[in-house]
């Protein structure tokens, strides 16, 4: 290995020499010279898109496949090997292909009588007009010409930024506007002509106080195995379909047979409603309005799902409640578990557990609890549902070391979302 090879890609996306020199815009065995030149290697790729790398909504568009999973791996592996734990086994990474991305955030500035709408540059607050993207869904690139004649209305010149959010849905795209005043009919009508030319699923206003439905002519839904279940107004989905279906499969794969299920942070029920098909399932969710829409969508279908709106850093489940359980889910946010670790990691009878990650850092300081509590880390499966980015997501599945005796006893859940030992 020339200790001018690149050997890693840094959290950033820079790529780091074998000497420790960092390197913009190098992929996986690039050479970079004395001078700073970099030759490219058999990773590196021509970028699609015309924005990058200005762009702050991709940094590895230089990079190939191939470079992307081996990227993903490293990142895990580094994380894990940060709390002194051997790297599992691992497959390659899962990639959502191009153009396949189902929900964003962007931001909207005026100038005069020109608005741009995209993604900030690379670490400022500067927007780059978004005139092509190669990772969002067609349905949601669609709206963005649109949107800059919209937003002539709703934006007085040389006043600030507005943030945009799109989510594709059952119904189309469900589109919320912040940081704008809707003032006087004209911008009223605008808004409604526009939902309507563009066949909106739910266009939502929050001019500060919260988000205000303009329009919704009917229920916005989100559905997991045919089961619909209603999209609050900036709720959480997976950020594509293909890594929402392999998220799925692997989870689904590792709770197997298991009777009793324990889904924690449970958002709308990506993992819940699925399960529920073959388990008794209880899903714990903080925010409200998913507890909400994933207990009347389980009640319509009476399916043997029992949620509880919980907050699980207040309130996490104790090992007795844990210990009611043959499996557990979890996907906690990008801050991980911390407080629910420990009762998780004392919990006896639960055998098998999945946690979902979308911060390798967080999960490897859980996964250090779990292990130090008996859990045995059988394998990691990274999941790329964002493509061309620095973001990782994984599925650290776990199971019981043979020396822990699980305790007796059952499990039985009543209509009210109550767990009773059995």
């Amino acid at each position: 290995m020339s200790v001018n090879e690149i050997v890693r890609i840094a959290g950033n996306g820079e790529g780091v020499t074998a000497d420790g020199r960092h390197a913009p815009l190098a992929a996986p065995f690039d050479i970079l010279d004395d001078f700073g030149v970099i030759e490219p290697g058999p990773h590196h790729q021509v970028p699609p898109c015309r924005h990058f790398p200005k762009c702050g909504g991709c940094q590895l568009q230089h990079v190939d496949e191939a470079g992307m999973r081996w990227f993903i791996a490293d990142r895990i592996a580094g994380a894990l090997a940060s709390q002194q734990i051997d790297r599992p086994d691992m497959p390659p990474a899962t990639l959502s292909p191009p153009r396949s991305r189902r929900r964003a955030s962007m931001k909207a500035e005026r100038f005069g009588k020109q608005v741009l709408i995209g993604f900030n540059e690379h670490e400022t607050h500067k927007i780059v007009d978004m005139h092509e993207c190669h990772v969002l869904a067609p349905e949601l690139f669609a709206l963005v010409a649109p949107l800059r004649g919209l937003m002539t209305l709703l934006m007085p010149p040389r006043k600030g930024k507005a943030e945009i959010w799109m989510t594709l849905t059952d119904q189309g795209v469900d589109l919320m506007i912040e940081k704008v005043k809707i003032e006087g009919l004209a911008a009223t009508e605008a808004l409604t002509d526009f939902a309507q030319a563009h066949r909106l699923a739910r266009l939502s206003i929050d001019e500060g106080h919260g988000p205000e439905t303009r329009w919704e002519p009917r229920p916005v839904t989100v559905s997991f195995d045919g089961v619909a279940v209603p999209v609050p107004v900036g709720g959480f989905l997976q950020a594509t379909a293909d890594g929402e279906a392999a998220l799925r499969t692997i989870v689904e794969a590792h709770v197997g047979d298991a009777k009793t299920v324990a889904d924690l942070f449970a958002g709308l029920g990506t993992f819940a409603v699925p399960l529920a098909a073959r388990a008794k399932v209880y899903a714990a969710e903080g925010a409200r309005g998913s507890a909400a829409a994933l207990k009347g969508a389980g009640g319509g279908r009476q399916l043997p799902l029992f949620v509880e709106h919980r907050d699980l850093f207040r309130r996490p489940l104790t090992v007795a409640e844990l210990d009611r359980f043959d499996a557990v889910v979890i996907d906690p946010p990008r801050a991980g578990a911390r407080e629910q670790m420990p009762a998780l990691a004392a919990a006896t009878r639960v055998q098998r557990l999945a946690y979902v990650s979308c911060n390798p850092a967080t999960f490897a300081r859980d996964a250090k609890d779990l292990i130090a509590g008996g859990w045995v880390l059988e394998r990691v499966v990274p999941v790329g549902q964002f493509r061309w980015s620095t973001h990782v997501e994984l599925v650290g599945l776990f199971g019981r070391d043979a020396g822990h005796v699980p305790a007796p006893g059952g499990v039985q859940l009543d209509v009210r979302g109550w767990i009773k030992a059995g």
